[in-house]
């Protein structure tokens, strides 16, 4: 039994990752701020410490006797960073570098970074490999490159082993379908469900990679449990690439585009690195789950409400 601290552990994919490390007899802890995790999230076997990653005096006595730090907390999309790159910057930037001295000072086994493919901007080859230029479009993917950074040097300057696990788009239970941090699987269906049109920015074309949370959160683990620790990226996708009509198709209905907006069109990942160094395979297809996914929801073939549902 490990002791670990789930920095983030109310949101998307920090309590997926809270759930399963509980649900394997550790010892949990989740920090969080409930800005964007919500209180539904936490799991009732783990500690809840509410905090704020920009407060290290806070923070701080919480890393005490850890063996394990998951950093997931983040202000995580690509438009609010643009909007406001300030308080994304505080948040992504400030309060990671708080996390990795709060792991330093507790000498924690390990912490493992979750980063993101926005580090990568817009690529004419693919698919993208750790090796791949870093050019990001956006505040949050150079915030995400910094933290990338931070864990490197932590790791080369002061000893604390640490992992970045860079994800493509994350969807499955508890991904967000409402307010600025909503991801575009979540937004279609809640559309779906009110009876709209799904809204699809620009000609739909753009494709993404989509990784599902259950396998993020196997990544993690096999991350935490590996023998690296050097602060290297290592891409946690799919491998496969769909366009986001295809993604609109499969749940069903209407669409209305609108204006296209500035963000990469390819996203496709290269993950020879994970599954040579961690062991990891994906397992579950966006597709597929989504055809689940929809029916659990209340949706027919059609991306029609089910009457009565």
């Amino acid at each position: 039994m490990a002791k670990c601290l789930v920095v983030g552990g109310a949101g998307f994919i920090g309590s997926n990752l809270a759930d399963e490390l509980v649900k394997q007899k550790n010892k949990v802890t989740i920090l969080d701020n409930l800005v964007t995790g919500k209180k539904e999230n936490l799991n009732p076997k783990a500690k809840f410490v509410k905090a704020d990653i920009r407060d290290l005096k806070k923070i701080r006595p919480h890393f005490q006797g850890v063996d394990f730090v998951f950093l997931l907390a983040a202000l995580s999309r690509i438009q609010p960073s643009i909007e406001d790159p300030i308080t994304h910057h505080d948040v992504n930037v400030n309060g990671a570098l708080n996390v990795l001295v709060a792991a330093k000072d507790a000498k924690v086994k390990k912490l493992v970074y979750s980063t993101s493919f926005s580090v990568y901007g817009n690529q004419k080859k693919m698919p993208l490999h750790e090796g791949s230029p870093v050019a990001p479009l956006s505040p949050y993917g150079l915030h995400k490159y910094v933290g990338e950074q931070y864990c490197r040097l932590f790791s080369l300057v002061y000893g604390l082993p640490t992992v970045c696990l860079r994800y493509s788009n994350a969807f499955g239970p508890r991904m967000l379908t409402e307010g600025a941090y909503a991801s575009v699987l979540g937004i279609f269906i809640r559309q779906r469900l009110n009876d709209e049109p799904m809204t699809v920015i620009g000609d739909g074309r753009n494709k993404r990679d989509y990784v599902f949370v259950g396998d993020i959160v196997r990544a993690n683990i096999l991350a935490a449990e590996s023998k690296l620790g050097d602060g290297r990226p290592v891409n946690i996708g799919y491998g496969r690439e769909y366009n986001i009509k295809e993604i609109a198709k499969t749940i069903g209905g209407p669409v209305v585009n609108l204006p296209p907006r500035f963000e990469v069109r390819r996203s496709l990942a290269d993950i020879s690195l994970a599954k040579k160094m961690l062991k990891w395979v994906p397992k579950t297809n966006v597709i597929e789950w989504l055809k689940e996914y929809k029916k659990q929801m209340g949706l027919d073939e059609k991306g029609n409400q089910i009457e009565g549902f």
